[in-house]
């Protein structure tokens, strides 16, 4: 059983850590190699150190985990106590000129009064009409059956346009799971009433990350691990042949195969495969121009000193007004000293701006524009030093939600698995829901285990009920001897 494994992501090193694993365990029967088009490993969870020495993740990630699986792979990779830092999440919204930690439904007592009562009363007004709601047929509709009107007008319409870079009609109602915080109207009223602020909803209000080296030391390591000669990088796949089960790569080599894990997106799959028998090539490339997904900008910012008191315990923000281009913003440095050269020193804002066709970004002045952002919303101001400047565009940031994902998606899973073509990944699968780095490399894992065993795949087929729950005592990896 030869699989080739397209991308060098979470999803991609996960499948070739699984196919190795099953190899060291006595299967001599599976063969892999890994192909990445870039020259290193990471994909969208790699870290970039600029000309001055600053480091960058590409986008605000964090560590945390779903799986047993995935915490003592991790603690293989990082063995050691000192490799980690362990943070208690605090998350804030900044608007109406102050901060606001988040959820927002849940501190509304720190808005403007006016905006308090229109708030609520929309949250009332919603529990007076629920028996009369139907089925929420876009996100859209999802707000407003939860929020009601005040919270969308004044919150959650804003900022999923900026998140996401598409309006909520456009989104589905698939996707959310536990990642949008609902609302309990009796605590609402309560917290409003004291004044009280309630900090740290979520499924991660805590999370470890790496000491050194970013997110990305993650999959350098594990791609060291890894049998050298098995991963082929500065290698793009140009055709794959699904008669002749034949890879086709842009400096002119070929590949045969038994099976495929392609981490690329979904619709880039659709342009290059050939010979499929149930949709044709023309449909394939018409389903490809249906995809919708976001660009994402990384804005790194390496400033002098250390940060301002009131920006000292906070871990990233988010951002609905237009008085900033960014939707987030993480002090990264908050996660570990050592992603500024000189720590103590120094410290550092990373900012995310997302782009779509809905949502156009000047990028000849996105860095300027970002910096008088970050003084309108008083992260810096006037007298910081900024010692450096980053900016990078990822084509690939976000996949969409869209409305009829499903319907588009789940034919074409069906004809590329006929061809033993899994599409796996955060936009191998375009599922955001099971996108984080624990359900991008399980993806892979588990696309190993039913190539080669038959097995199903929990996190690709059931993202609720893997969301539901954390596996602390489930399989664990074979963590060779040394």
């Amino acid at each position: 059983m030869k699989v080739v494994i397209i991308g060098g992501g979470p999803c991609g090193l996960g499948a070739a850590w699984r196919a190795e694993e099953i190899r060291r365990q006595g299967n001599s029967n599976v063969d892999w190699i890994l192909v990445e088009e870039s020259s290193n490993a990471g994909g969208l969870a790699r870290t970039v150190v600029d000309e001055k020495g600053f480091l960058w993740d590409m986008g605000g990630h964090v560590i945390f985990s779903h799986y047993a699986y995935f915490t003592r792979l991790l603690d293989y990779l990082l063995p050691n106590p000192t490799d980690w830092n362990s943070k208690i999440r605090e998350a804030w919204v900044w608007m109406r000129g102050t901060f606001i930690p988040y959820p927002l439904q849940q501190n509304l007592h720190r808005l403007p009064k006016h905006e308090i009562v229109a708030c609520i009363e929309g949250l009332l007004e919603n529990e007076r009409r629920r028996s009369t709601f139907s089925k929420p047929v876009t996100f859209a509709d999802w707000l407003d059956q939860s929020f009601g009107r005040g919270l969308c007008d004044v919150f959650m319409r804003p900022y999923n346009f900026k998140v996401w870079a598409y309006t909520p009609d456009k989104m589905n109602v698939e996707w959310m799971g536990e990642r949008v915080a609902t609302v309990n109207i009796s605590r609402v009223i309560h917290n409003v009433i004291l004044g009280q602020d309630e900090i740290g909803w979520g499924p991660n209000n805590t999370f470890r990350f790496p000491m050194k080296g970013g997110t990305g030391t993650i999959w350098r390591r594990l791609a060291e691990v890894l049998p050298q000669e098995k991963l082929k990088f500065s290698k793009q796949v140009t055709k794959i042949d699904v008669i002749q089960k034949m890879i086709s790569f842009n400096d002119g080599s070929s590949e045969s195969y038994d099976a495929i894990i392609s981490t690329m997106p979904m619709n880039c799959l659709c342009q290059i495969i050939e010979g499929t028998t149930k949709i044709t090539r023309s449909e394939l490339l018409d389903k490809s121009k249906q995809f919708r997904y976001s660009s994402s900008h990384i804005l790194g910012f390496g400033i002098e000193g250390q940060p301002p008191t009131h920006l000292n315990t906070k871990c990233w923000m988010y951002f609905p007004e237009d008085d900033c281009p960014f939707y987030r913003a993480t002090l990264f440095s908050n996660y570990s000293p050592y992603h500024v050269p000189k720590p103590g020193e120094q410290w550092s804002l990373m900012c995310e701006v997302a782009e779509s066709s809905d949502k156009p970004v000047d990028i000849d002045n996105i860095i300027a524009i970002t910096e008088q952002g970050l003084k309108n919303t008083k992260l810096i101001d006037n007298d910081t030093k900024i010692l450096s400047r980053f900016h990078i565009r990822l084509e690939y940031g976000y996949p969409t939600p869209f409305y009829g994902r499903d319907q588009l998606c789940t034919p074409l899973f069906e004809e590329f698995e006929s061809h033993n073509i899994y599409s796996r990944g955060r936009f191998g699968s375009w599922k955001y829901e099971v996108s984080n780095q624990d359900h991008s490399m399980m993806l892979g894992v588990e696309a190993i285990d039913r190539i080669v065993f038959g097995t199903e795949e929990l996190t690709h087929k059931y993202p609720d009920i893997v969301n539901a729950k954390r596996d602390n005592v489930g399989r664990v990896p074979f963590i060779p001897t040394q």
